[in-house]
């Protein structure tokens, strides 16, 4: 395991996040990209996830099948999987015009979803090793020769 290849998953995965609720100040948000971007956090997450336990992530965006690959790992994986599910045509469809309605609820939800695929026990777990890792590694470079 390459921790900073899983740091990156889950700095790419804020960035998005962050540009979500960035977009909410705008003059005329646009819902179905708030949504994609939500969606898009939550499988750079997962993507982490999978990293973590040594899995190459599969270039897919289906969250379901995603969360259900974490879930071969953890079995608690399975409480964030209506989530994910609810997330997951947000991947595709609001790259095209018309493809599907997005009201405010929705972009409510998503929001909501995203920042709870964030928070889940199991990947905040990984953070607080991959941040004591780091801590040890700027010790063990800060120490004074001898």
């Amino acid at each position: 395991m390459d921790s900073s290849d899983i740091w990156a998953w889950f700095d790419f995965a804020d960035s998005d996040l962050e540009a979500a609720e960035h977009l909410l100040t705008l003059f005329r948000p646009r819902l179905e990209i708030i949504c994609y971007h939500c969606q898009q956090a939550a499988e750079k997450y997962l993507k982490g996830y999978l990293l973590y336990k040594g899995v190459f992530p599969p270039k897919i965006h289906d969250l379901d099948a995603l969360c259900k690959k974490c879930f071969e790992f953890d079995p608690t994986f399975q409480a964030i999987l209506q989530e994910c599910a609810a997330l997951s045509d947000y991947g595709v469809q609001p790259r095209y015009p018309n493809e599907m309605l997005i009201e405010e609820h929705h972009m409510k939800k998503a929001l909501i979803y995203a920042q709870q695929i964030k928070d889940f026990e199991p990947l905040q777990a990984i953070r607080r090793e991959l941040e004591q890792e780091l801590h040890n590694k700027n010790t063990i470079e800060d120490a004074p020769l001898k």
